[in-house]
């Protein structure tokens, strides 16, 4: 993926999630990671995925 590709993929999702709404947003974002985990196909890949989303928002005991 280019770095533009990217950056309109953020786009997208900044534009959905907005869509949305606060009410939904949630529960938005939890179908979108479980369709893009099954596009994925690789498990152990869409794990160090989500491990490395939460180390860069620095919580603790998670």
């Amino acid at each position: 993926m280019t770095q533009q590709e990217l950056e309109d993929v953020y786009a997208a999702l900044a534009h959905r999630i907005d869509a949305v709404g606060p009410d939904n947003c949630q529960l938005f974002l939890a179908k979108l990671s479980l369709l893009l985990a099954y596009e994925n196909g690789d498990a152990e890949k869409v794990a160090d995925c989500i491990d490395a989303a939460a180390a860069s928002l620095s919580l603790r005991d998670i």
